[in-house]
């Protein structure tokens, strides 16, 4: 799933491609919307909110997209070939004088009233990359259930909106501390660095074309991706497991010599669970 850092690149490239400009071009492939034409309606902006996309036109219309796993937005210039699946795969093409948004594989494609936006990402808390970003906030959210493995509460959005699990498992390893360690044994130094370091991470690869956690030349991250290869810092093999309820694969990278806390097992989650409860509300 694509990071937050990704997907506010892809709302940049709409909004210069679309913002400002009349539609020439409308073209909707998916069942319920067939039938819609947006010809002649000026598209006002695209902004990102977490992982969501929101393209919003004049007459209060919006377009929510979400890319999740496959999902792409591609920019064509006139006459450029279209590069980004077979036609099958094409989901909308929204397209001006000068230039064609194509989206490829979208899994979620909706329109709303542009008032009612907060129904499709009201529930998503302080966004990383975004004006509403609040860090006392956020970390208070991820506090909320002391019990819950770190590396999980990152990735709800919920909790805070924008990390995926490339900046999950980047996040920890910064942290020295490993993906199962439940939030309330974070110590209290890590869980006062958290917040501003996952901001800067993102921050610093907004604008970059490949992503980079580390100051090495030629070695982008620190161990995302680096099963069984030996860690930057330390040299131990950098080790893998999935993490989390077993509905999607979420590959979990660690060093288990610069990482303290617990490592995946039996019981492990429901072990640290009942040592650290969460609150009643």
């Amino acid at each position: 799933m694509p990071e937050g850092d990704t997907v506010w690149q892809a709302a940049k490239r709409l909004h210069v491609a679309l913002a400002g400009k009349a539609l020439t071009r409308s073209d909707f492939r998916v069942p319920q919307y067939a039938t819609v034409d947006l010809t002649g309606r000026t598209v006002l902006n695209t902004a990102p909110r977490g992982k969501h996309l929101l393209t919003r036109f004049e007459g209060g219309l919006t377009l929510h997209t979400h890319l999740r796993m496959e999902g792409a937005w591609k920019v064509y210039g006139t006459g450029e070939r279209w590069r980004g699946g077979p036609g099958h795969q094409i989901r909308v093409i929204l397209g001006a004088a000068d230039a064609m948004a194509v989206g490829y594989r979208l899994p979620v494609l909706e329109f709303l009233r542009t008032s009612e936006e907060e129904r499709v990402v009201g529930h998503l808390g302080p966004d990383l990359l975004g004006p509403d970003w609040d860090p006392r906030l956020a970390l208070a959210n991820l506090l909320a259930d002391p019990g819950r493995p770190l590396g999980e509460a990152l990735l709800d959005q919920r909790n805070l909106a924008g990390i995926g699990n490339v900046y999950k498992s980047e996040l920890c390893f910064l942290l020295g501390v490993t993906p199962w360690l439940p939030v309330g044994a974070l110590p209290a130094e890590c869980a006062e660095q958290l917040t501003a370091t996952a901001k800067r991470l993102l921050e610093i690869n907004r604008e970059r074309p490949v992503r980079r956690t580390t100051d090495r030349p030629r070695q982008d991250l620190y161990v995302y991706g680096r099963a069984h290869r030996p860690c930057l810092r330390c040299g131990t093999p950098v080790r893998v497991a999935d993490q989390g309820d077993g509905s999607q694969e979420r590959p979990t990278y660690w060093c288990p010599a610069c990482q303290a806390g617990p490592a995946p097992g039996p019981g492990t989650a429901q072990k640290w669970r009942e040592r650290y409860p969460r609150p009643p509300r």
